[in-house]
C-alpha cells in the first residue's frame, strides 16, 4: 500500500468501537488564539494530522516553540516576535488566515500569505476583513500575501451576512484584546465557535453568546496562557457513521459530545438506522439492519443543520438507497467534485449548479478513483467498503489534511485492508 493510495476489498461491514480523534476544525483556531498572550500552553487530544503541522509551522515562523507528545501538545509563545510570516503553512491550508484576530490583537500587525486549503470552490475572506475593519484593522493587498495594521483595535457591533464560521473566529479573536464591548451579530453557531470561546475564556477573555447568533465579548487588558482539551471530530464520527450504515454495520463512538452533531441523529434514522444516544458519556451507536431509505430532499446549512462537509459521504449512502433523493448544496459552490469518481463506481449521479439528483439502486463495484478534495476523499473510502471487488483510491494526502489515521480507524472497526 503506497503512501498516497489506499487499496480497499469490499464489500466489507463495519462493526466494533472507537475512540473518535481530536477536531481539526476546533484546534486550528485555537492554535491560532496562542499567539494572543505570552505563556507556556498545552493542548490535550489535538489531532496528528498535516493542517495541524501545517499551523505549527506558522507558529513557529513567528517564533514560537513547539513539543508534541503523542495528542499532547505543547507551545511556548514567549518568543513570538515575528508577524510577517513566509513560511508556506497558509498557502497549504485555509486555517491559516484566523492568525489575522490573534495577530492583529497583540502585535497590531500581521502579514500572511494568502490562505489555500481545498479546491472546493471560492471562499472569499472578505467577510473576515469587513469585520476586522470594523474593530479598527486596515488591510493592504500584496502580491502574494496579504498585510493588516491595527494601532488601536476598539469594540464595535458587528453584522454578519452570512454566519460564517472563520469571520466569526476571527473577529472573536481579536475582540478579545480590543478596547470596550464587541458584539457579533449574525454570529456562527457551529461547536468550534464554543469550544474556541471556552478556551478563549481559560486564557482570561470575557465572552458571551457562544453557540448562539449573538455573541458579546468584553475587551480585556491581557490575556495569559492555559490548558484545555480538544474535543472530539464530528465530522469524522458522522463520516464513520455514514460508512456504517452504508455497509450494514454496528458502531458505537465513544469521546463524541452528542450535542455537536446537529441533526445528524435524525437523519441518520431518516435514512433507517437504529440510533441510540448517550449524552452523559459522549457516546453514539448505531446498527444498520435494512435496506438504505432515500431523502427526497435535503440542504446543507449552517450548524446545527446538515454540514457541508458530511455531503459527499451522505451522497454515497443516497447512491445506495432504495429510491431518489434530491442534495442541495448551499455553502460551497464546488462540493460535488466527488460525483464523477462515484459514477465510476456506478452510482446514478446528476448535478447542475447546486443540485444533485441521486438515483438510488446502484450496485457499487471497485474502481480506480481520485480524491480530490479532504471530504470527498473520506466519502470515496466509505464507498470502498460497500462496493463489490477492489478499490484503488489516490489522492490520500487530501484525507490526512483531516483524518489522523483512517486506516487504524477502520481497522479497529473491523476492516481488512490490504
Amino acid at each position: 500500500m503506497e503512501e498516497d493510495r489506499l487499496e480497499i476489498v469490499g464489500p466489507q461491514r463495519m462493526c466494533g468501537e472507537l475512540l473518535v480523534q481530536g477536531s481539526k476544525n476546533a484546534a486550528l483556531p485555537m492554535l491560532a488564539a496562542m499567539l494572543l498572550a505570552e505563556g507556556v500552553y498545552i493542548l490535550h487530544h489535538c489531532p496528528q494530522i498535516t493542517d495541524v503541522d501545517h499551523m505549527l509551522e506558522l507558529l513557529m515562523d513567528a517564533g514560537c516553540l513547539v513539543h508534541r507528545e503523542g495528542h499532547m501538545l505543547i507551545v511556548d509563545t514567549r518568543g513570538a516576535e515575528r508577524c510577517r510570516l513566509s513560511g508556506s503553512g497558509a498557502g497549504k491550508m485555509r486555517a491559516g488566515v484566523t492568525l489575522l484576530g490573534s495577530m492583529l490583537g497583540r502585535m497590531h500587525e500581521v502579514e500572511i500569505p494568502y490562505p489555500g486549503g481545498c479546491t472546493i470552490g471560492r471562499r472569499p475572506i472578505d467577510l473576515h476583513l469587513k469585520g476586522l475593519e470594523q474593530l479598527g484593522a486596515v488591510f493592504e493587498h500584496r502580491e502574494h500575501a496579504l498585510a493588516g495594521y491595527a494601532k488601536d483595535l476598539r469594540g464595535a457591533d458587528i453584522v454578519l451576512d452570512f454566519p460564517s464560521v472563520g469571520a466569526t473566529e476571527n473577529i472573536l479573536l481579536a475582540a478579545t484584546l480590543a478596547k470596550g464591548r464587541t458584539v457579533i451579530h449574525g454570529a456562527a453557531r457551529e461547536p468550534e465557535i464554543t469550544s474556541l470561546a471556552g478556551f478563549l475564556r481559560k486564557m482570561g477573555a470575557h465572552i458571551e453568546g457562544e453557540g448562539t447568533a449573538e455573541i458579546r465579548v468584553e475587551g480585556v487588558e491581557r490575556l495569559h496562557a492555559a490548558e484545555y482539551i480538544v474535543p472530539s471530530d464530528r465530522i469524522v464520527a458522522g463520516t464513520y457513521l455514514l460508512g456504517a450504515v452504508m455497509t450494514g454495520g454496528e458502531v458505537r463512538l465513544l469521546h463524541v459530545p452528542t450535542q455537536h452533531l446537529g441533526v445528524l441523529p435524525r437523519i441518520l434514522a431518516q435514512l433507517g438506522a437504529e440510533i441510540a444516544l448517550w449524552e452523559e458519556q459522549d457516546e453514539i451507536s448505531l446498527k444498520m439492519e435494512r435496506r438504505i431509505h432515500p431523502i427526497p430532499y435535503l440542504a446543507t446549512a449552517p450548524f446545527p443543520d446538515f454540514p457541508t462537509d458530511l455531503q459527499s459521504a451522505l451522497m454515497a449512502a443516497l447512491a445506495m438507497a432504495s429510491g431518489p433523493s434530491f442534495l442541495e448544496e448551499k455553502i460551497f459552490e464546488a462540493r460535488f467534485q466527488v460525483v464523477p469518481e462515484l459514477r465510476k463506481m456506478g452510482a446514478r449521479i446528476y448535478e447542475e449548479d447546486s443540485l444533485a439528483v441521486i438515483e438510488g439502486e446502484a450496485r457499487l463495484r471497485g474502481a480506480q478513483v481520485e480524491a480530490r478534495e479532504l471530504r470527498g476523499g473520506a466519502a470515496l473510502i466509505m464507498a470502498a467498503l460497500a462496493a463489490e471487488g477492489k478499490t484503488v483510491l489516490g489522492g490520500m494526502e487530501f484525507v490526512k489534511r483531516g483524518y489522523e489515521d483512517i486506516q487504524g480507524d477502520l481497522k479497529k472497526l473491523g476492516i481488512v485492508l490490504h
